[in-house]
């Protein structure tokens, strides 16, 4: 009885943020709006909003489609597993992951995008399972981590130059930080019987703003661009 409603919980908790982020994104369609400006622009301090606002924004609706899913699953197991130090440990990762960013990713582009989220929420739970020997949460990492493959590892190394790597491995390094710093937390695992299991470019003109998927360098007036905190993909391909 109290498993369901621990479940019921954490889908809610996942799914308002998701509202969050979707809201965002129809806000931006329907009034025609450009919301880049709330990313997080490194070192500067119009930037230092967007390590609240940045994570809330995307590049488009593929990108935001493209973290829905692994937001949803890892949300969900993250929420359920640790109800008891959840909201703590997801702020911290939330506000860490763009502190970091802002101190020292590169200059000059806004930084876009809830993946420094999700590689928060992975790391952490990969951590928390191994420090806590927790099979479960350990066993749905490693199925979100067999679901992204390589590119996992890859977006936290420099490549594409539209990929915010640095978001990626900030995202990360918090997510560990978490695990280690709340190991020895009871977070009640061992009364949880059993898991219910919860589950580039394009160039789009609009008037005058050029949006390529990640982000361009800041050199004209009109032009805005982003970084998005997404898995690197292929060249042509959205995230």
């Amino acid at each position: 009885m109290r498993e369901g409603k621990r479940f019921r919980k954490s889908v809610y908790i996942t799914l308002s943020f998701l509202f969050v982020l979707w809201s965002v994104k129809i806000i931006e369609n329907t009034y025609q709006i450009d919301l880049g400006y709330m990313g997080i622009k490194p070192l500067t301090l119009e930037g230092t909003i967007g390590i609240l606002t940045g994570p809330l924004v995307h590049g488009d609706l593929f990108h935001l489609i493209s973290n829905s899913f692994p937001l949803l699953i890892l949300g969900v197991t993250f929420f359920y597993f640790y109800e008891r130090i959840a909201l703590p440990v997801f702020g911290l990762i939330y506000i860490m992951t763009g502190f970091w960013v802002w101190l020292a990713a590169r200059e000059g582009f806004y930084h876009i995008g809830a993946s420094g989220i999700v590689y928060g929420l992975l790391s952490f739970l990969l951590g928390s399972g191994f420090l806590r020997r927790d099979r479960t949460t350990l066993a749905i990492s490693f199925i979100m981590l067999f679901l992204y493959g390589s590119t996992f590892f890859m977006g936290m190394l420099p490549g594409d130059s539209r990929v915010s790597w640095e978001s990626h491995l900030m995202g990360a390094v918090a997510g560990l930080f978490c695990a280690f710093y709340f190991r020895q937390v009871d977070v009640g695992l061992s009364q949880v019987a059993s898991s219910p299991g919860p589950e580039e470019s394009t160039n789009d003109q609009v008037d005058d703003t050029v949006y390529l998927y990640h982000y361009t360098p800041e050199k004209k007036e009109k032009d805005v661009y982003f970084i998005s905190f997404g898995p690197e993909e292929d060249e042509d391909a959205d995230e």
